[in-house]
């Protein structure tokens, strides 16, 4: 009887279908796509959040990442990175990053950024890799190992400048005289341009390699939005990169500078008291209007009649004498911040009867 309850108390107690899982399976999946580079005076390490355990099941409770770091003066192969009760062997833990208050780091979905400012020396060898783990203390894997080799960053780049034309903004700047540890900077650098839309930021890169020119033209904007941009230096040696700090920002808005077509087919019709204009509108889009001129004598110069562009393409002069004759030309204006004139009409005379 004993035997027959408790085989009963086993079976209610198994509430699970299936086989069942490895503990292994359960811990979260390893950072695969860890990198890092030299930027200024800090190794600034980037990597994807997991969103999945080592099973493959979603990972709803991703609580920190742990971020370990070991030193040495670049001699061999970096030691493997293995773990062991939780810690990784032979590295030491600089950083646990709490994805509930993940400051300093950055995180924006699940892209992570933490920058390392700490004990770092030029001409040092440095080894990350990182580990995830869930709400209850288990760990994944140690990520990839990334090797940063620590050179001496340029400083930003002096003096940029950013001039607007139609459609585009055209930068220049100085390069840096030194290296962050004081250093002369070497002779050939390249550099980046990044564009944002505000001076805080966040920039981008305009172009997805380094340039050798220190001015570049950013091409294709549109005319009236202001655009913010800055600009930082890239040191590339045998061992390794590294990168300035971004540059003082500077701004510039694209202005359109294209003048309408004049407009066509002036014709003048004198009354006794007024002259009737009327012309063919100039085909482009952005013509906000007219502005109407008259001579009063031959070779005299062209007077403005209308204070301001009309929309129509007609008008009536009434400001006319009986038996004179008068010349008039005709011009169109667009909706440019800094209004463009185009080139006058062919002239149209007429006598006053």
């Amino acid at each position: 009887m004993a035997a027959l309850v408790l085989a009963t108390l086993a079976l209610a107690g198994c509430g699970k279908k299936g086989p069942p899982v490895a503990p292994e399976g359960r811990v979260p999946a390893a950072v695969s796509d860890l990198s890092g580079l030299v930027e200024g005076s800090a190794v600034i390490l980037t990597w994807s959040n997991p969103g999945t355990r080592a099973d493959g099941t979603r990972l709803k409770d991703l609580a920190t990442i742990r971020i370990y770091r070991r030193e040495d003066a670049g001699d061999g192969e970096p030691k493997p990175a293995m773990l062991s009760w939780g810690k990784v062997v032979g590295y030491d833990e600089i950083a646990a990053i709490r994805l509930a208050e993940p400051g300093p780091a950055t995180i924006e979905g699940s892209r992570a950024t933490w920058a390392d400012r700490e004990k770092l020396t030029v001409g040092r060898r440095y080894v990350y890799v990182v580990t995830a783990v869930d709400s209850i203390g288990r760990s994944s894997p140690p990520s990839p190992r990334v090797v940063v080799n620590l050179l001496a960053a340029p400083r930003p780049p002096d003096g940029l400048t950013a001039t607007a034309g139609e459609g585009e903004v055209r930068l220049a700047w100085a390069a840096p005289a030194r290296l962050v540890d004081g250093s002369p900077a070497p002779p050939i650098l390249g550099y980046e341009v990044l564009r944002g839309a505000s001076a805080a930021g966040p920039f981008a890169l305009v172009a997805p390699e380094p340039m050798a020119a220190r001015d570049f033209t950013d091409r294709g904007l549109t005319n009236g939005q202001t655009y913010y941009y800055a600009v930082r230096a890239v040191r590339t040696e045998p061992g390794g990169r590294a990168r300035s700090t971004l540059s003082a920002a500077a701004a510039a808005t694209p202005v359109d500078l294209t003048p309408p077509s004049p407009p066509g087919s002036l014709v003048a019709v004198p009354a006794e008291t007024a002259v009737r204009l009327a012309w063919s509108a100039s085909p482009e889009e952005d013509v906000a209007g007219y502005l109407v001129y008259r001579a009063e004598a031959p070779g005299a110069a062209y007077v403005r009649l209308t204070p301001a562009s009309i929309t129509t393409t007609t008008y009536i002069d009434r400001t006319v004498e009986r038996g004179k004759t008068y010349s008039y030309v005709v011009t169109a204006v667009d909706r440019a911040i800094r209004p463009n004139e185009s080139a006058r009409s062919r002239p149209a005379g007429a006598t006053v009867p």
